[in-house]
């Protein structure tokens, strides 16, 4: 059988096409990059960079595969939001309900190793533990955007608000599991009195 070769144009970073402040979506559609669909993706992807952060931590070598999935669903999130709405028919991948049960069984057997919690608990302990802090934040705020959206009018698949809601709680899980894999002290928020 005869090598079959994939001819590819390379990608070309610059295009000018946004020098006048707006973008396409998926599909085509010019929009200003200020609008809310760009800035929810956008903090989406901002997410993705954390969470690539997350994944280099040592600490989390056994945690590399799960974080790399969230990543992909990520991606997939972020283009589900990338696609022009007026074109519900353009072929882009989906996140499933699978997606949202599969963080719920990591959360799980997260929670299983931890003590119960009886504080709320402040972000640090440990940079690698702050960092999955600053992914948490980011994903809650990726959260408010997409729900800003819908507020906005356009129309947006539950799935997508409900697997950012998981992921945050994931995220939180996470930072307490590395905390403990690090014995590093859970710093506990203690109201003062007064």
């Amino acid at each position: 059988m005869e090598d079959q070769k994939i001819s590819r144009e390379p990608m070309k970073i610059y295009t000018k096409t946004g020098d006048k402040g707006d973008t396409s979506l998926f599909g085509g559609k010019r929009v200003s990059k200020a609008n809310i669909r760009i800035e929810a993706y956008g903090t989406v992807d901002e997410l993705l960079s954390y969470i690539g952060l997350v994944r280099d931590q040592e600490v989390n070598i056994s945690k590399k595969e799960e974080l790399k999935e969230i990543q992909d669903r990520l991606f997939t999130l972020g283009a589900t939001l990338a696609a022009d709405p007026d074109k519900p028919k353009l072929k882009k991948p989906d996140l499933h309900e699978e997606d949202i049960q599969l963080l719920e069984t990591w959360i799980d057997k997260m929670e299983v190793q931890l003590q119960p919690l009886t504080h709320f608990v402040l972000p640090g302990g440990h940079q690698a533990v702050s960092f999955c802090h600053l992914s948490r934040v980011v994903c809650r705020r990726a959260e408010r955007r997409v729900i800003e959206m819908m507020d906005h009018g356009d129309h947006v698949e539950s799935i997508l608000y409900r697997y950012l809601n998981r992921l945050s709680d994931y995220l939180f899980v996470l930072s307490r599991w590395m905390a403990k894999e690090l014995n590093a002290e859970e710093l506990k928020w203690i109201p003062r009195d007064h």
